[in-house]
Order: C-alpha cells, then structure tokens, then sequence
C-alpha cells in the first residue's frame, strides 16, 4: 500500500511563497554568527530531511527552518552532522538550534529549550511484498531489526523488546546503524528483517517502491521539537515560537505540515492550544 507522492509536496510547497505575512524582526537576538541562524541537522530521513541526487538539502525540517529564518530576517545556514553531536553541539556553541526532528521528552527539557512543532507516528518497514508477513512487534521476536543509533526510535524498540523478552518471547537482535539510510541499505540486503522509524519516513519509502510498510501509527504522540541551549537560548526560542504562532494564523504552517504528510502540532495530546517553548530545569 502506498501513502505518500512527491507530487503531493511540490504543489503543497508552491503554495507557500506567498502565504507567509510581513512582520518586524526581532532586534535583540544573538546567534553564532551575526545575522544568520545556524542550525544544526542530519539529513539521513527522507522526507523530513534528505540530500537529493543533486546535492541538495531537501525536506520539511529544512523548509521549516528556511521560513523561520526568513521570518527572523536572519540567512539559515545548515550544519549536517550525525545525531549523537548536536545536543554536545548546541552546548558549545557550535549552532544556535538543533532542527533534525529531535523528539520532545520532559527528561530532555531539563537540560534545554524546546518547541514542539509536529506530531509524530512510528512504523514498521520491511521489505517489498512483505515476505515475512509482519504486522507488529510481535513478529520481529527474535528476528533482526535495523534502527538509527542514539534516536528515539533505537530506545523505544529496545523497551518494546525487553517487555516482549519479559513476558517470554525471544529477544530481537537490535541493529543501530549510523544512519537510517545504513538501516534501509541493510534492509534490502536482507541483512535485517524490518526497520524501524517514523511514519512519514515509512510512507516516503513504500512510495519509491523498494520496500512496504508493514505497521504504521505505533506510538503516536511524541512531538519532534526545535532544540535551543538551556542557558543562552531563550530569546531565540521565543523568537521562534512567535515566528511559528504567525506561520499557524497565516495558514503557512498547516500547508507545509500537509505537503509532507505530518501532523499538525494541534493533534498532540499534552497541546495547550498554544506554541510553547518547554523548559524545566532541575
């Protein structure tokens, strides 16, 4: 079954160069680098974030971040580094915000600023036809299952699978590759039975024709947020909580949420029908 077309994309984001409304820009933010917004991203997930054959960064997160820097009247430069650097990253002062779709949990707030801005679903991909016949969890017992090293996805399937080995099941063999672009190579090869990543990610796959989704909707509910230092990072997350409050009254938001397939940040259960920028420390 398939879920996702390119097509839909581009005319979704043909839309968008004449929705955003003119605002003043903020005068009091400090980034890395004066007037430009550095962020950093791991463009291994296609369609959230990607390089196409071109050389091009390509995606949602990227389009998002383009429109929040324009807003902010700040040039985006992006910096294209593996997952497990950016929070150490965003603490030295390497980039001013961490856009990679980096999942909102409390634990995380307490060390930095976050806005969630999509809500996100996971999905079971394997590979053409679905062989196997998997459908859920319970499938991939002892079997192995490919995930990115470090993400949210890796430590969900962990907890899944110790509370499967609990209740008796034979326990998965865990791949973590660097990238989930390791995961699907190894998924066509056969070294792996299924993957295990985002919905969107899944829909984006099973289009393109190499692989299907076996089970899509798991878990559903944890948003992907914008990630600021916990200590410096305050005006540039309100800034851009502002930005994304206007991108929603303007209608930019929800056409660039719906030309990807994502879910609007309203869906998420803990929404306190506002952009907020989260942030608890200890």
């Amino acid at each position: 079954m398939k879920y996702f077309s390119l097509s839909s994309v581009a005319i979704g984001l043909g839309l968008l160069a004449s929705s955003a409304l003119a605002q003043d820009c903020p005068d009091n933010l400090t980034t890395v680098e004066p007037g430009k917004l550095t962020m950093s991203i791991n463009a291994t997930l296609p369609p959230r974030q990607y390089i196409d054959v071109s050389g091009k960064l390509m995606g949602l997160h990227p389009d998002l971040g383009d429109e929040i820097a324009k807003r902010l009247c700040l040039e985006p430069v992006y910096t294209n580094v593996p997952f497990e650097v950016q929070i150490p990253g965003l603490a030295s002062k390497r980039w001013d915000m961490i856009n990679t779709g980096l999942y909102y949990k409390p634990d995380r707030a307490k060390i930095m600023q976050m806005v969630p801005y999509v809500v996100n679903a996971l999905a079971i991909v394997v590979q053409d036809g679905n062989p196997h016949d998997i459908t859920g969890y319970a499938q991939l017992a002892g079997q192995p299952v490919g995930t990115e090293i470090s993400g949210f996805a890796d430590a969900l399937m962990r907890e899944i699978n110790e509370a499967q080995v609990a209740q008796g099941m034979e326990s998965m063999d865990i791949q973590a590759f660097n990238t989930f672009g390791d995961a699907f190579a190894a998924l066509g090869a056969g070294q792996v039975r299924a993957v295990f990543g985002s919905d969107a990610t899944a829909a984006y796959l099973a289009d393109q024709g190499p692989f299907d989704v076996g089970a899509s909707g798991l878990n559903p509910g944890l948003p992907s947020s914008f990630g600021f230092d916990g200590v410096t990072g305050g005006d540039l997350a309100h800034a851009v909580a502002d930005v994304l409050r206007d991108m929603v009254a303007d209608g930019t938001y929800n056409e660039m949420m719906s030309a990807y397939g994502a879910t609007q940040i309203q869906f998420w259960d803990d929404y306190t029908g506002d952009i907020a920028v989260y942030y608890t420390p200890e």
